[in-house]
């Protein structure tokens, strides 16, 4: 028996004619465009089986429709990127979505090393310092009007220096009687204790902490022995050469406050009338 030759859509026969075997059933070229040929995405005609057939995600063109969106260059054989489903070359992609360097104010093309900070981009090489103009790369650097500077070039035009050591002070700085000092420079003159966010006083140009300042000038209270430091408007009393802390002014004997009050002294003694009288 003679192999059977006959289309496997149309019946129509295949001797001497053009045919494709697909999944072991043979097809006339007609049917089998009709059945499987895709459809081209541009000008919507089918893609002839003679014809290349260029897929991607899906999609299908014909060489010839397989161009780039925007300067309709052919894209086959050559590197495209996609927007929206959109195809387009590098090139076309890269001046209509990729960064501009922001100071050359060029595209900073896909694949290529860029320096981003606080929303702006540049080329690795374009992100230099404003004084020196050398590369910043991934050093510290300092952003002042715009312009930005490496940090020992920022620290010789701009920081101030600190009143204590001289050195440049690039962050964390105090000010105190319109001098600029660094935190860590900002202690007590007596303990060398840190005096950022302490209470803190100054004699002879000198600074103290204020138990410091207490312990070295502060007068003693005549009754508990401790210092009065009279600072932040705290009260005390003070009668012939003798001062008490508010809270130590009261009779020796019955321990009342004589604060506001009339008072008897007996030698050393302060005491209420009272007590005065038996005396």
């Amino acid at each position: 028996m003679s192999e059977c030759l006959d289309c496997a859509e149309c019946k129509a026969s295949l001797y001497g004619q053009k045919y494709i075997l697909k999944e072991e059933n043979m097809y006339c070229i007609g049917c089998y465009e009709a059945l499987f040929s895709t459809t081209c995405e541009v000008c919507q005609l089918l893609i002839s089986c003679t014809s290349k057939d260029l897929s991607y995600n899906d999609r299908h063109w014909h060489s010839e429709c397989f161009l780039c969106l925007k300067c309709s260059r052919s894209l086959v054989d050559r590197p495209f990127a996609t927007k929206d489903d959109m195809l387009m070359c590098v090139e076309c992609y890269s001046n209509e979505y990729s960064a501009k360097c922001h100071a050359c104010m060029k595209t900073i093309m896909p694949g290529s090393k860029k320096m981003e900070h606080k929303g702006n981009s540049w080329h690795e090489n374009c992100f230099t310092c404003n004084r020196c103009q050398q590369p910043i790369g991934t050093r510290n650097f300092v952003l002042k009007d715009t312009n930005n500077y490496c940090l020992p070039c920022y620290e010789k035009q701009f920081a101030q220096k600190c009143f204590y050591c001289k050195m440049p002070i690039t962050t964390g700085g105090v000010n105190y009687r319109d001098q600029p000092w660094h935190k860590e420079c900002f202690t007590c003159i007596g303990c060398k204790g840190q005096l950022v966010g302490q209470r803190f006083t100054s004699r002879n140009d000198f600074i103290y902490c204020l138990n410091c300042f207490c312990n070295l000038f502060a007068k003693k209270c005549a009754s508990c022995a401790c210092p009065i430091s009279g600072l932040g408007g705290s009260k005390y009393i003070s009668f012939e050469h003798r001062q008490w802390h508010n809270d130590c002014f009261n009779c020796k004997r019955c321990s009342v406050s004589l604060v506001g009050r009339g008072f008897l002294t007996s030698k050393d003694d302060i005491l209420c009338p009272d007590c005065g009288k038996e005396v």
